[in-house]
């Protein structure tokens, strides 16, 4: 697979606030947007939905890497540091800043000198093989009352904007925004548009697109898992926590919200989790090794 050398632009550092700006406002500008003949029924109201632990169970952008992999997009020792961030994601429920931040900058940084057709062209095939049977039933089902009602509805998430299109496109949904990956003439950088589409970035996205699409945030709804994702739930009028973190959960609590799981047995089953976690990182781990061993005879 050919790998084009992208060309170098000198970098001028941009603070946290700024780059969360410039994020926010390059997901609303690259949004895919259903649009109809007619007007919505309902034009003013829409919903906004995370996707990872609150639409799908586990990192999207896991998945993606796991199925670019597959693919020969990098090495095996890149994908294992994926798989762990991925087990903690999991077992602990929460996003750790840190992780996230790791996790999806680096998975933006293989997919450096492919070109955006590429990526777009695999994504619809990992989809159908790694996600499709990972979207929460529940999830779904609140997104389409919104859509019964005439109401739009938009993922938003930190994954980048060519996955969380498709994503949004095979759920029936209206659009998506996501990470913006910087492309020169259709070839990625490795660089990001601002910073990840995550916390206050997400914010500045609806925002953006608020203002762009007429509507009315006091009217609008939003649901997450994370407490990361609280600056998002705050400019709606209707926040719901969707399988939460224990400090959303607890949030949501005080303020009011809607709160809902649809993980089976989780509290039966958390043992069960961390076993089987560490012991599937391990047979990862060891089935790799042995693909390696056996591709270097």
């Amino acid at each position: 697979m050919t790998r084009v050398t992208p060309p170098q632009r000198p970098r001028i550092p941009l603070d946290l606030r700024q780059r969360s700006a410039l994020a926010g406002e390059a997901a609303a500008s690259a949004a895919e947007v259903e649009r109809a003949l007619n007007q919505p029924a309902d034009p003013t109201a829409a919903a906004f939905f995370d996707v990872d632990n609150t639409v799908m169970q586990g990192a999207s952008i896991f998945h993606l890497a796991r199925g670019l992999y597959r693919r020969k997009f990098f090495s095996s020792r890149e994908i294992l540091g994926a798989a762990w961030k991925q087990a903690y994601f999991r077992v602990a429920g929460v996003e750790d800043p840190d992780h996230v931040a790791d996790a999806r900058n680096s998975a933006l940084g293989f997919i450096a000198g492919h070109t955006v057709a590429e990526l777009q062209d695999l994504g619809e095939e990992i989809f159908e093989e790694a996600m499709a049977h990972r979207i929460w039933p529940g999830t779904r089902a609140q997104a389409q009352l919104h859509l019964d009602e005439g109401q739009r509805v938009w993922l938003v998430t930190a994954a980048p904007i060519e996955i969380a299109q498709i994503i949004a496109r095979r759920l029936g949904l209206t659009g998506a925004m996501g990470t913006v990956a910087e492309h020169v003439d259709g070839v990625y950088t490795g660089r990001l548009v601002g910073d990840m589409l995550h916390g206050p970035a997400k914010a500045e996205a609806v925002k953006a697109l608020a203002a762009r699409e007429g509507l009315d945030l006091a009217r609008c709804s939003a649901y997450s898992d994370s407490y990361n994702d609280l600056p998002m739930l705050e400019l709606v009028g209707d926040p719901c926590a969707i399988n939460p973190d224990g400090r959303l959960r607890g949030h949501a609590r005080q303020q009011g919200w809607r709160v809902r799981d649809y993980r089976t047995g989780r509290k039966a089953a958390r043992a069960g989790l961390v076993l089987g976690a560490v012991t599937g990182a391990a047979t990862g781990t060891v089935a790799a090794g042995v693909a390696l061993r056996g591709r270097n005879r």
